[in-house]
């Protein structure tokens, strides 16, 4: 059997579907942004980010449409102010590219998986590498310039060891131990995504049209900021340095590059992707205090989603994704 021909499954038109809204949600932003870096060097990392996805955009349409499903509105020309004053400094523009890169390849990879015909592997292989390009890319520029934060400095022990003791797992209000390396993985990470939160939510709260939009992208804001001080106080209880803020990047403009239902869509998608994270920080936490930290933090999370899905219901901003059939419905039953 030719499998380029088999039917999607579910889990592989769901992976198209958010690949085509996500994207074109981080497109539209990039396609503002290059408009106002003066850098040339960053300016020709946006211009290659916007000529890629073009390419995958068009790949995207060709498989949902071929296999009868309705293409997302997703986001375009109706959430973009082209000539809306600079909002955002080249370095903080560069610094989202790289954060976002790294949301494409997490979720090329996750597509990868669960797609079995070759035409869609093959689809998504490509985009890996695009996103690995990318990420070298906005890596080398970053540390070029002087503003790629790198994460705190181990030194190394003689030998191997083995955990002997069950104060391995006391947190900072007992015996307590440091931090290990691989607790530091999320904990950096979750602090990096948390200051793009906040400044996003800063920069969004200031030119949103809605007051009610407003209001919640203040109660985002301080919601990241809780989220980062809770982490940082846990790094510097061990002397780590912890990434430094953003919010200088961001300027004093009001007038809006974006409409409302981009920004409220934005700040959703980063605060159900940390979930994510999280979560992946939990599972390998083995201090009680940093599993307390990532559980409130889970809770504190799923409380502003829920704030966020009743906002995007409410003005019908959030598009359906393909549902399974209703047979229940189809026989009558209902």
């Amino acid at each position: 059997m030719d499998n380029d021909k088999l039917r999607l499954t579910s889990s592989e038109i769901g992976s198209l579907w958010g690949e085509y809204v996500n994207g074109t949600m981080i497109d539209t932003v990039n396609r503002y942004m290059v408009t106002i870096i003066e850098d040339e060097a960053i300016k020709a990392i946006f211009e290659d980010a916007i000529s890629t996805f073009a390419r995958q955009k068009k790949q995207l349409t060709e498989f949902i449409k071929n296999e009868g499903f309705p293409v997302p509105i997703g986001f375009g020309e109706n959430d973009i102010n082209i000539g809306a004053a600079r909002l955002f400094s080249d370095i903080f523009c560069l610094n989202y590219l790289h954060i976002m890169t790294l949301h494409g390849l997490i979720g090329h990879v996750t597509a990868l998986g669960v797609s079995v015909r070759k035409d869609l592997r093959d689809f998504y292989d490509s985009c890996d590498d695009d996103a690995k390009k990318m990420y070298h890319q906005t890596i080398e520029l970053l540390l070029e310039k002087g503003n790629f934060q790198r994460d705190p400095l181990f030194y190394p022990d003689k030998n191997p060891s083995f955990i002997e003791s069950e104060d391995f797992t006391d947190g900072i209000f007992g015996k307590g131990r440091c931090l290990s390396a691989t607790e530091v993985i999320s904990i950096s990470f979750n602090i990096k995504k948390n200051i793009m939160a906040k400044t996003l939510s800063i920069a969004f709260s200031q030119v949103a049209q809605s007051k009610e939009v407003k209001k919640f992208l203040v109660e985002s804001e301080k919601t990241a900021d809780q989220h980062i001080q809770k982490f940082t106080s846990i790094m510097h209880h061990d002397n780590l340095p912890v990434p430094r803020s953003w919010e200088t990047e961001v300027t004093t403009s009001t007038d809006s590059p974006f409409s409302d239902k981009l920004m409220m869509y934005h700040i959703g998608f980063l605060y159900q992707a940390a979930q994510v994270y999280y979560g992946t920080g939990l599972a390998s936490a083995m201090r009680s205090d940093l599993v307390t930290t990532y559980e409130s933090i889970i809770l504190k999370n799923l409380m502003v989603t829920k704030k966020w899905f009743d906002i995007m219901k409410k003005h019908k901003w959030l598009e359906q994704p393909p549902l399974a059939p209703n047979r229940r419905e189809l026989s009558g039953e209902n």
